[in-house]
């Protein structure tokens, strides 16, 4: 058993508290004291001492005996994550999705409804609050039970404060203090991002877990990239990394962008500019239904966005050497039109080092995105080694 715990050995250090030794059985995988105290290198009662302050606290139980080497078998402790639950928001700016999870991020309960953004943060948390109690209610959980908050916005967020800043598509939310208003309704933790870093974390969480470099595009409304690297979110400075739809198209110079700048990715090869350039089309969904239906326009359309958007992933992936690319958002449901635009143009320019083992694939998680990284964030913060430590103290 000591075997499975190694590689984890390193993210631990020899002399930890409760909170860093639950770290190690996060994964699920059951473990004796002996296993343990041979990772951490304490003595065995202080291993055994909290191990009962993290059973006390429910959040590992119990998981049977492990196989004998002589003597009565050796009981096995595993994560609980039933003990507590979370709420995952993700919020569009035509809809709301949310979930409650444990803290495994299985869903327990989801609804997804129609909402406006533009409505403003007061009305559109008000909702979020009210659903949010229903869901929990559906789940069979209380409040006392929710261990934080993970809410996504489609803008930009300066994660430390969790305040949108000059959110383009937002009228009404900057500075917006949106954990104060969802953590006086919930009294939890409350942790805000933009919507593209919460769905790459719930892409990579659910479907590429043993990816360590993986880019998550969202091509929609507009166009943006999460960016997981040694197998963590990176944010940047000011939270901002990855705001590929502002970068410049080489050779485009006659398109405007909303942001005020010429050539921008997002005003030329999103699923809005697309359909601005369809006839019958307001939508991505408009596009996506055409490209189903067989319109040969709305194909060709969609599969220059893909290499306008792939000129742009090219520099990218030189400068980050992802081994996965996955591309979500609504224009990502038109199939293969986008992906095969977006390999053709990356495949050509980067170098043969940076893609001989590149995968562009097309999200495996879909709609639930968002939540599930909006989960997986607030579970994060719920399970670190200094809430686990406060938790038990």
């Amino acid at each position: 058993m000591v075997e499975v715990a190694r590689d984890v050995v390193q993210q631990v250090p020899k002399v930890a508290g409760a909170g860093d030794m639950f770290q190690l059985l996060r994964d699920g995988k059951p473990r004796t004291r002996a296993d343990l105290a041979a990772v951490t290198g304490q003595a065995r009662s202080t291993v055994a001492a909290r191990i009962d302050l993290l059973m006390a606290a429910g959040l590992i139980a119990p998981a049977g005996e492990a196989t004998s080497t002589g003597g009565r078998p050796p009981a096995t402790f595993a994560f609980a994550p039933s003990a507590q639950v979370v709420l995952g928001v993700d919020l569009g700016a035509t809809h709301a999705r949310l979930a409650v999870t444990d803290l495994a991020s299985t869903v327990l309960a989801h609804r997804e409804m129609p909402l406006l953004i533009t409505d403003g943060p007061r009305a559109v948390l008000d909702r979020v609050a009210e659903t949010g109690r229903e869901l929990l209610r559906e789940a069979g959980r209380s409040t006392a039970e929710l261990a934080g908050v993970g809410v996504g916005l489609p803008g930009p967020v300066e994660h430390a404060t969790g305040r949108p800043n000059n959110p383009p598509i937002m009228p009404g939310w900057d500075d917006a203090d949106v954990p104060g208003i969802l953590g006086e309704r919930f009294g939890a933790p409350v942790l805000v991002d933009n919507d593209v870093n919460i769905m790459a974390l719930g892409e990579h969480r659910a479907a590429w877990p043993g990816v360590a470099d993986l880019l998550f595009v969202k091509v929609a409304t507009g166009i943006g990239a999460g960016i997981i690297a040694d197998g963590a979110l990176r944010r940047g400075a000011q939270g901002s990394a990855g705001d590929i739809g502002h970068v410049a198209v080489p050779g485009v110079t006659d398109v405007v962008c909303r942001c005020g700048n010429v050539g921008c990715l997002e005003a030329i090869a999103s699923g809005q500019a697309v359909a601005t350039q369809l006839e019958g089309a307001t939508t991505p969904a408009d596009v996506v239904a055409m490209v189903r239906a067989g319109d040969v326009t709305a194909s060709q359309a969609v599969r220059q966005a893909g290499r306008d958007i792939g000129a742009v992933l090219a520099t990218s992936v030189s400068l980050l050497n992802p081994s996965m690319i996955v591309i979500g958002g609504a224009l990502a449901d038109a199939g293969e039109h986008i992906v095969a635009g977006i390999r053709e143009v990356v495949y050509q320019r980067s170098l043969p080092l940076a893609t001989q083992h590149l995968r562009i694939v097309t999200a495996r998680t879909g709609t639930q995105a968002g939540v599930l990284g909006a989960s997986a964030m607030a579970a994060d913060q719920a399970l670190s080694p200094e809430a686990v430590d406060r938790l038990v103290a």
